[in-house]
């Protein structure tokens, strides 16, 4: 950016967290929208110049949060609302600490996807979300949850093509069924052009789930130097519960995130799964193999009501939506900062929570070291918060968007 847009230096004081460590007395120096310095004050030059925030006790620093998986908020769809909608919605999704959101769309029918794809696309380039995720069209209607089963179909190359297309290069993840047809070149296409596979909204046995992410991860590997890993969408929901004598998908999700070999997310939202379940993936799979997430709809930051998702109508009571139709889970309404204070209360340290929405999901996407951490160099997204996680402050790109609260 030219010199006069540039942000100002700006240098905060006290306690941080890198995203890989916490210090107790440090100093993050932003200029010119990147990280020119995050660790000990002890031993590091003075910055005499710029606008100096010396945090109060109890301030924390943490990087921005990143979220996978995200389809509306603040009144917004992100499948249906006008583009100038969508880009206020994440204007306040950013100021509630999600600085770096990735724009879910639900299944529909491929007219619907070709007219989405790129107002988002568009949105993509501007830079206020880091991408794309297609939850569908290639998924199981025995699974369907929340999704439309009239868009649902079996894997059609042509059509995952022309979708990929018309993203614009903005496509990050896309969800399917591996149990599908077709479903293994699928993954082979999304992988050559750029594109993460996720399994989700599956009916499959453990075996197919198994394979297929070995499958998947086996691809991503020979598809470039970055530490790329299949996800899962939404771990335990639209898929087969787990029983002993028919495991279905979630021991071979948690079995491959345990070994490296995929990131599973989670909606620790209070709704989506319970805090037993939450702090036990956590101490199976260790936060690396995690992503938490939101899978948010238009009425995440927003009072109860009857909203949209995609083509259906959601009810939203006491923070839980539902289908209108048949009083299916209709997604999420919480922000993932929100998510991130319901893990910490359900057993989970800071250092593991706070990783999982920040470090894991900035590598899914390939942007480990660009958001999600504060080191030198990176993208200059930070929240400051209080001892109950509560917000005091959010900058993004070296800009406060949520000025920083001084006591």
């Amino acid at each position: 950016m030219p010199a006069e847009d540039a942000p100002p230096r700006t240098v905060l004081s006290g306690r941080l967290h890198t995203g890989r460590a916490e210090v107790e007395d440090g100093v993050v120096v932003v200029e010119g929208g990147r990280v020119l310095r995050a660790g000990p004050r002890a031993g590091g030059p003075d910055f005499h110049r710029g606008e100096h925030h010396q945090l109060p006790s109890g301030r924390l620093v943490v990087p921005g949060l990143v979220d996978l998986h995200c389809h509306g908020g603040f009144g917004a769809d992100f499948s249906s609302s006008p583009a100038a909608e969508i880009r206020r919605a994440l204007g306040a999704l950013h100021a509630h600490g999600t600085t770096t959101p990735v724009a879910s769309l639900v299944t529909a029918a491929r007219g619907e996807l070709l007219r989405a794809l790129p107002v988002l696309a568009g949105l993509a380039g501007e830079g206020v979300i880091a991408g794309i995720h297609l939850e569908g069209p290639f998924l199981s209607p025995a699974r369907r949850g929340a999704q439309d089963p009239a868009g649902m179909r079996e894997p059609d190359l042509r059509l995952a093509a022309e979708l990929v297309d018309a993203a614009a290069g903005a496509l990050r993840t896309m969800t399917l069924a591996p149990e599908l047809p077709r479903s293994g070149e699928l993954a082979e296409l999304l992988v050559s052009r750029g594109v993460v596979p996720s399994v989700g909204h599956t009916d499959a046995d453990a075996a197919t789930v198994q394979d297929a992410l070995a499958r998947m991860a086996e691809l991503l590997r020979g598809a470039g130097p970055e530490r790329r890993v299949p996800t899962v969408t939404h771990l335990f929901n639209a898929m087969p519960a787990l029983h002993h004598r028919a495991p279905g998908p979630v021991p071979a999700c948690l079995r491959a995130a345990a070994a490296g070999q995929a990131v599973v997310e989670l909606i620790a939202d209070g709704v989506h799964l319970d805090p037993y379940v939450v702090r036990w993936v956590f101490e199976l799979v260790g936060a690396d193999g995690i992503a938490l997430v939101t899978d948010a709809m238009a009425a995440t930051g927003l009072a109860d009501g009857t909203y949209r998702l995609g083509p259906a109508a959601v009810r939203v009571r006491d923070g839980a939506a539902t289908l209108a139709s048949d009083g299916s889970i209709a997604g999420g309404t919480a922000t993932l900062l929100e998510v991130l204070r319901r893990t910490v209360a359900a057993g989970v340290a800071l250092d593991d929570a706070l990783r999982s929405a920040t470090v894991v999901p900035a590598r899914v996407l390939g942007l480990a070291g660009e958001v999600g951490a504060l080191v030198p160099g990176a993208r200059a997204d930070l929240l400051v918060v209080d001892r109950g996680l509560e917000l005091r402050g959010v900058m993004r790109r070296g800009r406060w968007v949520l000025p920083c609260e001084q006591g």
